[in-house]
């Protein structure tokens, strides 16, 4: 019988999983970063061309693409604190001793269940100019009917709307989660002790629901910065380009104008950002650790 030692034997149990993640994450970065130094236009009829870096510098010479990078920061910025307030709100509802709580928690699973894209196409006729229920709020209270999605901050503040009404649940669940681990004789401790519940919430909640709202942060900032469905659905990142994203902005060049190189530069420009967002939160948590 092969006697193997502990280290030979973890690397081997750990090598398919490790080839499987090569295969489906390695790979595709790795080739994407590779198209990204060729022009490569499929409606142009010509070869692939190394042309390094200049992908690259028309990218900082493009209006556009800061333009969408900066829509999608600020998106990022917005809902990203917008959805874990709510979301913590709605997991210490869901968290509360009461005899009803299925339906609480089961109201959660509504919006992060539904497809973006319908999250998208719902709202965009919640904000309809004619028949929108908005609008017919805003009618019913005496006020005058606005054209959301003609006003770059009218749709921007919608779009960011709808992402957090949509991602909010994802926040509530994972820091449900959270507080379901947290001891109640904790909480007892501090009622014997005479402490309140604002300062029971401050001084046993908070803490120890941070590794649950850093997990939750590094998931919602990431898919925030690939925020796609969404505001296509609603606005289709008009007017002009005021409400389109840089995922939008690649899917525009690598599905509308088959330009593969430029496109993938503009991805890999996106995973970049996606990398250093989640080792900022990283190292947050080694530092408090």
């Amino acid at each position: 019988m092969l006697d193997l030692s502990d280290r030979a034997l973890a690397v081997l149990l750990l090598a398919p999983a490790a080839i499987l993640l090569s295969l489906i994450i390695v790979y595709p970065v790795l080739r994407l970063l590779y198209t990204s130094f060729f022009s490569l236009s499929l409606t142009s009829g010509l070869p692939a061309e190394f042309v390094g870096l200049e992908n690259y510098q028309l990218m900082i010479e493009d209006p556009v693409f800061w333009e969408t990078t900066w829509n999608t920061v600020l998106i990022t910025l917005i809902t990203v604190p917008g959805a874990l307030f709510v979301g913590l709100g709605l997991a210490l509802l869901a968290n509360l001793p009461f005899g009803m709580q299925w339906p609480v928690r089961l109201s959660l699973l509504i919006p992060w269940a539904l497809p973006l894209s319908f999250a998208g196409l719902i709202f965009a006729w919640f904000f309809h100019s004619e028949y929108g229920v908005v609008n017919d709020v805003l009618a019913r209270f005496g006020f005058p009917g606005v054209i959301w999605f003609n006003s770059p901050n009218l749709a921007f503040a919608a779009i960011c709307l709808t992402i957090v009404w949509k991602t909010s649940s994802f926040m509530a669940l994972i820091i449900l989660a959270g507080l379901q681990t947290i001891p109640r004789s904790l909480y007892e401790a501090a009622d014997v002790d005479g402490a309140g519940r604002i300062r029971q919430f401050f001084e046993i909640t908070l803490p120890l629901l941070k590794p649950a709202i850093v997990v939750a942060l590094i998931f919602r900032t990431i898919t925030a910065l690939q925020t796609f469905d969404i505001p296509f659905m609603m606005t289709g990142g008009g007017p002009g380009t005021s409400t389109a994203t840089l995922a939008m902005y690649i899917h525009q060049n690598t599905v509308s104008f088959l330009d593969l190189g430029y496109g993938s530069a503009l991805a890999v420009v996106m995973f970049a950002l996606s990398m250093c967002v989640t080792a900022v939160y990283l190292r947050i948590i080694r530092t408090k650790e």
